[in-house]
């Protein structure tokens, strides 16, 4: 059956992400600190609301590009958030955040354009390039820079191939934001190489030390950024695969046309809910904000007490990225031995990159006596004493 598969994918390999979840890996008593996926539910009122609906029909099609009455509250988001003005003619409706990254490189990148990624990197992020028939190019940050994105190395990796650059703040892995005056830095070398900016907006509530600001409402930044949203993190939505993709008409139109060929429209439950979600945000955004800052922070302090450990002080999402250099073995070294002799689960670092060699992930999408548990068993490991 291999002579079916396309030349280009008969040698893809399963991710380390994928391989660290798999679930025969699991022991009876694991705490896992790798599923990004938060083990709060979807807040009940929007449930409820969304279960009401589909009684009452809301199980069609609806429009390609999503009910107008929801792009439309999307657009309201960002005026009441962050006075960014944009209405419905520049907002779809996907099945995700990836699905929305999907539609906005298939619909900008011509073969052998390139794509910086900074890096340590959501791991899908090299394959959503690849997919649109891109290049992906790594531009490193550090720890000891707080994982800031460094404006020479970033201007040192553009060329005539250049075509945009992918940002993710508040940031998976590291747990980073980036600063507002970087963010600014950013917008101008985007401007002065006329580049796209793939702005992968779904952690944003969660930024600690100052509001988060979407780029693409920096100055003359709307025309030139495609913005990613997504309904899973924000909300706790992971399961309902609902997100949205923001840019100018003209690439909006043409990601609807894409997307018609795919799956037409985004699920008609999913689309009530995510509407039912931005109305009552107010009430449930807090809450979720108050959770997982406390877990974080934690975690945070946990680690701090742990030898041959650095850890950064978190700033935004809910995952902790520690390095683990002191103890003078690899990241998946260290991961195994989590595993085996204390039965704790993390993600290795270089599953984001060889540059998150040397770096653990801890999601904190646990219990805070799960997570109590877990950092008690790595206390008593050999490497931590």
């Amino acid at each position: 059956m291999d002579s079916y598969i396309s030349n280009r994918y008969k040698n893809i390999g399963e991710s380390l992400l994928t391989q660290s979840s798999d679930p025969n890996l699991l022991y009876p008593d694991l705490v896992n600190f790798s599923i990004g996926d938060p083990d709060i539910h979807t807040d009940e009122i929007i449930v409820k609301k969304a279960f009401d609906d589909a009684l009452k029909g809301h199980v069609h099609y609806t429009e390609n590009l999503g009910r107008l009455k929801l792009r439309e509250a999307i657009a309201n988001y960002y005026y009441e958030r962050f006075k960014y003005k944009t209405s419905s003619d520049n907002i779809m409706v996907t099945t995700s955040g990836l699905h929305a990254m999907y539609l906005a490189m298939e619909a900008t990148l011509n073969e052998g354009d390139e794509v910086i990624i900074p890096t340590p990197h959501f791991s899908l992020y090299t394959d959503q390039v690849k997919l649109a028939r891109g290049i992906p190019v790594y531009v490193e940050t550090f720890e000891e820079e707080g994982f800031q994105l460094n404006i020479e190395r970033l201007e040192s990796k553009i060329t005539g191939k250049t075509r945009a650059i992918l940002l993710n703040t508040p940031n998976n892995p590291t747990g980073t934001c980036l600063s507002r005056k970087n963010l600014e830095d950013i917008a101008e070398v985007a401007k002065k190489y006329d580049l796209i900016v793939y702005a992968d907006d779904v952690y944003t509530i969660y930024s600690y030390e100052e509001e988060f600001m979407p780029i693409t409402a920096l100055k003359d930044m709307g025309k030139r950024t495609i913005s990613i949203g997504s309904f899973s993190k924000d909300y706790c939505m992971t399961g309902w695969r609902i997100g949205y993709l923001m840019g100018n008409p003209e690439l909006i139109k043409v990601a609807g046309n894409i997307n018609d060929a795919l799956i037409y429209s985004a699920p008609s439950i999913s689309q009530q809910a995510a509407l039912y979600a931005l109305e009552h945000r107010h009430e449930i955004q807090p809450k979720l904000v108050e959770q997982f800052k406390e877990r974080v922070y934690y975690a945070y302090e946990r680690l701090k007490k742990l030898n041959n450990v650095s850890v950064m002080e978190p700033r935004g999402t809910f995952y902790l990225f520690p390095s683990i250099k002191g103890t003078g073995l690899s990241s998946m070294e260290v991961a195994r031995i989590l595993l085996e002799e204390a039965h704790v689960l993390v993600i290795p670092g270089n599953a984001f990159g060889q540059a998150g060699e040397g770096h653990i992930r801890l999601a904190c999408t646990i219990e805070l006596d799960k997570m109590k548990e877990g950092f008690d068993r790595m206390e008593k490991l050999e490497i931590f004493r």
